[in-house]
């Protein structure tokens, strides 16, 4: 009984972080099909099959980074009595980041400009594949933050960055589209940035939260946006400001 329990919560969480993680990876397939459009045609398939590679292997070898500093729990100062380790810091600083990422974001996609980062390219394979590269460890971090903030077992993390990249090859046109069609769907991802942030934070000072209340959160709030998706058929939604138009 305690294994099939311990099974299903593991599979509940592997399948919410990489329903997540697809969510949150748009901007980053964007982002990659933008530079494959700079190459000649029959270079595009080829450099956003290399360019996502790259983003897996890049994710995992940031992710098991972090996990490894994550085991660093000496305490290396104090404030106000209390004992911060660089757990602890990671922690913090992560939860701090996604709070802003998600803030800014948010900004970008209400009240930003459409295509502000678009034209920053250039049209060569080998500086297409380096843009690519470096931006990825961008976008990466607060993937692997969030990937910490809601699992604790680096097997689940590891598995939902490789699933979600897998599924970002297969389906990320109809996952555009319909995130496109249903701009909320991309709001409640970046409120589900804020409430981890939050949730890294307390953990960082050492104030647990069952797993289990965020995970309520999230399923309840797509089950009421699925409900109104159902309900209300808007003909014309919202159109967000994209910074990868």
């Amino acid at each position: 009984m305690l294994e099939g329990s311990v099974t299903s919560e593991a599979l509940i969480a592997l399948v919410t972080l990489t329903a997540l993680e697809l969510v949150l990876g748009i901007d980053n397939v964007i982002f990659i099909s933008i530079l494959a459009a700079k190459l000649p045609p029959q270079q595009q398939n080829r450099a956003r099959l290399i360019g996502l590679t790259i983003a897996a292997f890049g994710r995992l070898a940031l992710l098991f980074s972090i996990v490894w500093i994550l085991g660093l729990t000496a305490d290396v100062f104090a404030v106000f009595g209390h004992g911060l380790s660089w757990r602890d810091l990671i922690l913090i600083a992560g939860g701090l980041f996604l709070i802003y990422k998600a803030t800014a974001e948010l900004h970008q996609k209400l009240e930003g400009q459409t295509g502000v980062k678009s034209a920053a390219v250039k049209a060569s394979f080998g500086a297409v594949l380096a843009q690519i590269a470096l931006l990825d460890l961008v976008f990466a971090i607060d993937s692997i933050v969030t990937a910490i903030g809601m699992v604790r077992d680096v097997r689940i993390m590891a598995a939902a960055i490789v699933l979600s990249v897998i599924l970002m090859l297969i389906v990320s046109g109809y996952v555009h589209a319909f995130v496109s069609r249903h701009p909320t769907v991309k709001v409640l991802a970046l409120a589900f940035l804020l409430m981890i942030g939050m949730v890294l934070i307390a953990e960082g000072f050492e104030v647990h939260v069952p797993k289990g209340y965020v995970y309520f959160a999230m399923g309840f709030s797509v089950f009421v946006e699925l409900l109104n998706m159902r309900l209300r058929k808007v003909a014309h939604p919202v159109a967000l400001h994209e910074p990868y138009a």
